[in-house]
């Protein structure tokens, strides 16, 4: 029987899932990407990917690092069941028995910022730091937060994308893309409420106004995770924070807003805030780290 080898996971976003395959020295050595259609559909395209492992007997583990809500208690009866869900069809999808049963090995779950945040912690920006944040800021914003040795809020996952915010000036007429909330990160600085302002995002000007009004929003999310917290790195990643321009103006804003509390000035916000050190493979990372401690 051949050796079990290798370990794979999952970073299953709601616009695409990229699977991937680890060995045992740690180096990825595939990878593949599915674009989410229906449930059936997207686990199927996923679960073939991985076939040539499983049914030769060389995957020791699987780990999902998924978009939520999602269920990641593990004494849960619908643990790895994504909860309901704005995204047509995937309301109660089984995550954990669909890619189980067909890869009989262990699966773990977790949401997929905390697992790119337990990538990071393990070989990227937060790898020195005792307390740290990943916040993903696409679609939707989520943000997972290890301090004191563990997760927030596990077996839950935080809401953080829902927290309110202070309206800025410039911003008081727009209609938050929320459909819960007028006055939340998720509706006013996500990927979505910038694309609704003004346009696709990789294509605004670096000095068109959108710019100013999100680095507020950003910074005072990071504000609020900070004096809550007190951690040591704050990591802004997804797909708004390719805008080279944006990270540089919300280390400005995040000093402003401080005004000097607690000594507080650039040189220490970019220390304390930066963009993820793993790049697009953080949460895939993270799915693959998580199933493995299912061998342990």
């Amino acid at each position: 029987m051949s050796t079990r080898n290798f370990r794979g996971g999952i970073d299953a976003g709601g616009t695409t899932f990229k699977c991937g395959i680890m060995d045992d020295k740690g180096n990825i050595v595939q990878k593949f990407r599915v674009k989410v259609s229906t449930p059936d559909e997207t686990i199927s395209s996923c679960i073939n990917f991985f076939r040539p492992v499983f049914e030769t007997d060389r995957l020791s583990s699987f780990g999902i690092a998924s978009f939520g809500p999602i269920d990641i208690d593990p004494r849960s009866s619908t643990y790895g069941t994504i909860l309901q869900t704005p995204k047509p069809g995937w309301s109660l999808t089984d995550l954990k028995t669909a890619f189980g049963s067909a890869m009989g090995v262990p699966v773990r779950l977790d949401t997929d910022v905390n697992g790119a945040l337990r990538a990071e912690m393990a070989y990227g920006a937060a790898k020195h730091v005792d307390s740290a944040a990943y916040v993903t800021i696409g679609t939707g914003i989520g943000a997972g937060v290890f301090a004191n040795n563990q997760l927030l809020a596990h077996p839950h996952h935080p809401e953080f994308g829902h927290i309110p915010v202070n309206r800025h000036p410039l911003d008081s007429s727009f209609n938050s893309v929320c459909s819960y909330h007028d006055d939340c990160l998720e509706g006013l600085a996500s990927a979505t409420a910038v694309h609704a302002r003004a346009g696709d995002p990789s294509e605004l000007p670096q000095d068109h106004p959108v710019w100013d009004v999100t680095a507020d929003y950003l910074a005072q999310a990071c504000r609020s995770l900070f004096l809550t917290a007190r951690l040591n790195r704050i990591i802004l990643g997804g797909g708004l924070m390719l805008a080279p321009h944006l990270l540089s103006r919300i280390h400005v804003e995040f000093v402003r807003q401080m005004n000097g509390y607690l000594g507080m000035d650039y040189p220490i916000a970019e220390d304390l805030i930066c963009t993820p050190a793993l790049g697009d493979d953080a949460g895939l990372i993270g799915a693959i780290l998580l199933g493995g401690d299912a061998e342990h």
